[in-house]
């Protein structure tokens, strides 16, 4: 009775019998192809090493496919020597031992065994354990491991995406549409986790959105944004720091080497040069460097229908559009609107007679721990600052100040996305 769940360590390595039992050689290595749709990647064959050259095995080929040896389902193999073709993985040489993206918990974790399972005569790739105990087994004699089948750490197959990179004649990428369902930090937390290579291959990935792969360097630290961009051109840089954030992007700017910034700089939509430029005047520890220049402002006649229909025409982020700028004719600040107020008023509502008179503001000198006492005292998401004539010039929201008010070692750190 063949066995219905076996592991690619074990497979590896075993004896190649023929269905009389005699020796053929030995596998090596055990072929899926990866890259179906809703499916467990299936098991299409074997590489074995016979007769001191590596020949391709058909799974079709393959009587009974054990932990001790795989058997034949004749005496004699008419067999071609192995050559790997695109979306082929070897899963002892590309995924045992190596990182794959658990998309389900936003981790990377270790393929320490691989598991195989026989489903409708089908063997099939189920899953992997990423716990030390599988290697720990296969630190034993091949004699003495027997069938280790306790696995209390199991991740399956359609829970994961693997690294292919590395895999010669890939044409598998990692699926994007996959990591696009977690938030930009967690994607964030995998690069910054993974090495160099594998987190090229994560952004590459991401990359098919251009706004996402924007968001996600938004979230990456300053170490991981400078790597991932050092060896870009110019032109791809802009291209990134384009769709950023303002503020985001003047403060990568400034990490970037010195002989390359003004290059980039000159590279960008105008407006978006304006804007950085302006942030770059301001020390990055006021509220003029904590701002945000792009914000919605409307004027006092403006009802708040019109103010809603302005923030679902916005592309600017939540904190950005969680307080409407309400100006007067000369575009000085009257006062502010939250969203929240926004869309309990009725539709003709003015602006002018929802504006809340208690909002504070700062001007673009003050420092960071009086803009943090201002929006603790006030319970603010976000705070307007303006210029020396009452102008608006900016929004910093509270995700910008306690980007600077925590601590180091508070961080998102590498190891929290690995287990």
């Amino acid at each position: 009775m063949p066995e219905s769940i076996v592991h690619v360590s074990s497979v590896a390595g075993s004896q190649l019998l023929d269905s009389a039992g005699e020796r053929l050689g030995r596998v090596d290595d055990v072929i899926a192809r990866l890259g179906g749709v809703d499916q467990l990647p299936p098991v299409i064959g074997l590489q074995a090493r016979i007769g001191g050259r590596e020949m391709f095995v058909p799974i079709d080929r393959i009587e009974q496919l054990g932990p001790d040896a795989a058997r034949s389902s004749t005496t004699k193999l008419n067999l071609a020597q192995f050559d790997r073709r695109p979306g082929e993985v070897l899963l002892r040489s590309d995924v045992l031992d190596r990182s794959l993206i658990n998309v389900t918990t936003a981790r990377l974790v270790t393929a320490h065994e691989v598991e195989l399972v026989c489903e409708d005569g089908v063997w099939r790739v189920a899953g992997i354990d990423p716990s030390l105990r599988p290697r720990l087994w296969r630190l034993l004699p091949r004699r003495f491991r027997g069938h280790d089948s306790e696995h209390r750490q199991f991740v399956a197959w359609n829970d994961l995406e693997p690294f292919v990179g590395h895999v010669p004649t890939s044409r598998l990428k990692l699926a994007a549409r996959r990591l696009g369902r977690l938030h930009p930090a967690q994607i964030a937390d995998l690069v910054e986790a993974a090495s160099h290579e594998e987190g090229e291959e994560i952004l590459e990935a991401v990359g098919q959105d251009k706004e996402l792969e924007a968001d996600v360097f938004e979230e990456l630290d300053d170490e991981h944004q400078v790597e991932f961009l050092r060896e870009r051109s110019d032109e791809q840089v802009a291209a990134v720091l384009a769709r950023m954030a303002s503020d985001d992007a003047a403060d990568l700017l400034l990490e970037i080497e010195q002989d390359r910034r003004l290059p980039i700089l000159n590279l960008l939509p105008v407006a978006k040069q304006r804007k950085i430029r302006n942030l770059l005047g301001h020390n990055p520890s006021t509220a003029g460097g904590l701002m945000n220049p792009d914000f919605v402002s409307l004027p006092a006649e403006a009802t708040a229908s019109e103010a809603l229909a302005r923030v679902r025409a916005s592309e600017l982020g939540p904190q950005q559009v969680s307080t409407v700028c309400v100006v007067d004719e000369a575009g000085a600040l009257l006062g502010a609107v939250s969203l929240a107020e926004l869309v309990r008023a009725g539709d003709q509502a003015a602006l002018a007679g929802l504006i809340e008179a208690r909002i504070p503001t700062v001007a673009a000198e003050a420092d960071l721990p009086e803009v943090a006492r201002l929006m603790t005292d006030f319970n603010l998401i976000a705070l307007p600052v303006l210029d020396g004539d009452g102008h608006p010039v900016g929004i910093i929201g509270v995700d910008d100040v306690l980007e600077r008010l925590l601590p180091e070692e508070w961080r998102r750190r590498a190891g929290l996305a690995r287990s």
